[in-house]
């Protein structure tokens, strides 16, 4: 049972970096209904922000308190994140909006082989370790639960509460709300667009950053490639509990790593990912929407 319990926590930790990376693409696809490919790149890029910032404050300070270390490197990552993020919504897919469906697919594809790339070339293909952040473990009843998991359950619960409030307490959440009904109605209504997908794409990017600051607080390495197997798996998430659904990408992000870390345990860890993948194929046979998904109304 404590060897069950242990794999629930390691789980739990691993769901909640997925469940972050999942909004993203579910708050992208419920409002304009495209599914931003690049979305994991940007979490691995937030990780490499967050690397950068953690090595910068290295060489200035000789010795910095990890609690300000880590937020500087989460605020830092947030920043510039979105901006990319920003950057690439209006360059690359505000003039596809209006075109066929897969335009707007392809150019995500696009963008996220030139973030890995370019990241690449710029910080090279190698693993970029850094030494432990956080080291203590707590033993509680034979159970071992790191400071590092804490951590990110709790940073993870704080900004989904955040978020939670400012979709359905403000302005915002509601002007998101009306864009994912009917966009132009409410344009007709006062609601500008433009500027709340764009602030859509900036809350996706900021949680990815915190997701991939989280990971490369909690594996210590990160490489070019980081983007694809955990963008992947996130969106394996957003698809498992509901696309569109924010309740369902946490849930499905959770769902994830307690499959993950279940299978790894008492089975083949070389299968772990098969086993994800066959748990989202009979979930979706049965309900094709997802867990918390609702199905499309055909307008007429």
């Amino acid at each position: 049972m404590q060897y069950f319990i242990q794999q629930l926590i390691n789980g739990l930790t691993l769901g909640s970096i997925y469940g972050l990376i999942a909004i993203g693409y579910t708050m992208v696809y419920g409002i304009i209904g495209m599914i931003n490919f690049a979305h994991g790149d940007i979490f691995m890029v937030g990780a490499f922000v967050a690397l950068i910032v953690f090595l910068i404050l290295g060489a200035l300070f000789y010795s910095v308190p990890v609690v300000i270390a880590l937020l500087i490197m989460m605020v830092v990552s947030m920043l510039l994140v979105s901006l990319y993020n920003w950057v690439i919504e209006k360059a690359a897919y505000r003039p596809l909006r209006g075109s066929f469906r897969l335009a707007p697919l392809i150019t995500a594809i696009g963008m996220s082989i030139a973030l890995s790339n370019f990241v690449q070339v710029t910080q090279g293909p190698r693993n970029k370790p850094i030494p432990p952040m956080i080291s203590k473990v707590y033993d509680v009843y034979g159970i071992s639960i790191s400071l590092k998991q804490i951590v990110i359950v709790l940073v993870t619960a704080i900004l989904l509460a955040i978020f939670w409030y400012v979709v359905n307490k403000t302005a915002l959440g509601r002007a998101q709300r009306a864009c994912e009904q009917d966009q132009k109605m409410a344009a007709l209504l006062g609601v500008n667009v433009d500027r709340t997908i764009s602030i859509t794409f900036i809350i996706g990017a900021s949680l990815a950053a915190v997701a991939g600051t989280l990971f490369l607080m909690y594996y210590g390495v990160v490489v070019f490639s980081d983007g694809f197997v955990p963008g992947v798996k996130a969106f394996t998430a957003a698809v498992l509990g509901g696309i569109g659904s924010i309740p369902g990408a946490v849930i499905g992000g959770l769902a994830i790593g307690f499959i993950e870390s279940i299978w790894s345990a008492y089975f083949s860890i070389d299968y772990k990912d098969v086993a994800a993948f066959s748990i989202l194929a009979i979930v979706l046979i049965f309900l094709p929407s997802g867990i918390l998904g609702r199905p499309e109304v055909e307008k007429v």
